[in-house]
């Protein structure tokens, strides 16, 4: 995501291993008219794999037994989360299908299209944050740079540049990419794709020089040797990556990003579903193997305001002003 003094985190580690969720809880949260009595959707926009797709699947797993439902989550990729995004702000307003975003599907992705189709402010509200995660840059390890400022000057020397893959243009990565090539002069090229986790295949491959993703992602490739983090887009460095400092301490003032995942349903929802939900939400973000997961990984979970409509408004508002001036930074247009 863009710039943010938030400063919280979310990793979320393996969860695409977790083992299926139990249904049935003996006291099952309940909404108006015995809701939920059927399956959930949690609908990704982006490919499987990524950071969204990871976060939504750990609290799938941690919600399923709370609401006495089963929650499938569905990967709906395209058009930087758009697709996705627009189904469920045209579903049915009953709790049964819900988005998973993040700031490329609700932020970056509507402030870069001229004629977005959808307004996430208005045709979808916000129920609960699940939580965020610092942003990092990955390069091969067999690229000759081991700092930020290295990787500069590495980029200067080649005509073609250095490649790196995001999720996509207007996606959670790329206002960061694009505002780091502007606080550099780094000759960075940018090859986006249809989600972060789509990059990764690309970059195991040797395809990519680098990635501009969240850390949970690639935490892996850089311990086993198969990538090199060279940077961390936090306020301080993490408990996981001690040796590894952050953009600010390299020299780029100020340089924070972070994404978010946050969980929405289509406008007009009942206000009893949506309490069920963070609920939900909240007591799954604070049961103690979450807390020690969270805490092993220098990560956050969500602030009680963030489990409020109104708290998770006021800070998506603040997302998108950010956003409006990055955007501006950068110098991108709508497209």
């Amino acid at each position: 995501m863009i710039p943010s003094p938030m400063g919280r985190r979310l990793l979320l580690g393996a969860a695409l291993a977790l083992p299926a969720a139990r249904v049935g809880a003996q006291s099952a949260i309940r909404g108006p008219d015995g809701w939920p009595n059927r399956p959930l959707r949690f609908i990704v926009p982006f490919a499987a794999g990524g950071n969204t797709d990871v976060t939504a699947r750990l609290y799938a797993d941690r919600m399923t037994p709370r609401l006495g439902q089963p929650i499938v989550v569905e990967n709906r990729s395209g058009a930087t989360g758009a697709i996705g995004t627009e189904a469920v702000a045209r579903a049915r307003p009953d709790g049964y299908t819900l988005l998973v975003g993040s700031p490329g599907s609700i932020v970056n992705g509507p402030l870069l299209t001229a004629q977005p189709r959808f307004n996430p402010m208005t045709d979808l509200i916000p129920v609960a944050m699940f939580g965020q995660v610092p942003m990092v840059i990955i390069v091969q390890a067999r690229m000759p740079v081991r700092t930020l400022p290295e990787l500069v000057g590495y980029s200067r020397e080649r005509p073609n540049g250095v490649t790196i893959g995001t999720s996509g243009v207007g996606g959670a990565n790329h206002l960061p990419l694009e505002l780091f090539k502007a606080a550099s002069g780094a000759n960075l090229v940018h090859v986006p794709y249809r989600g972060g986790g789509a990059t990764l295949a690309d970059f195991a491959a040797g395809s990519l020089d680098g990635i501009l993703i969240e850390l949970p992602s690639v935490l892996d490739l850089h311990r086993e040797g198969r990538g090199r983090i060279l940077g961390v887009a936090a306020p301080a460095r993490s408990a996981q990556l001690p040796d590894v400092p952050t953009f600010i301490e390299q020299g780029y003032a100020d340089f924070l990003a972070a994404s978010f995942v946050s969980l929405f349903a289509p406008a007009g929802t009942p206000e009893g579903i949506l309490r069920a939900l963070q609920q939900s939400v909240g007591e799954a973000a604070a049961e103690p193997d979450v807390l020690a997961r969270l805490t092993s990984f220098g990560a956050d979970p969500p602030t009680p305001p963030e489990l409020t409509t109104p708290g998770l408004v006021t800070f998506l508002q603040g997302e998108m002003e950010k956003a409006r001036r990055a955007i501006a930074i950068a110098g991108l247009r709508p497209e």
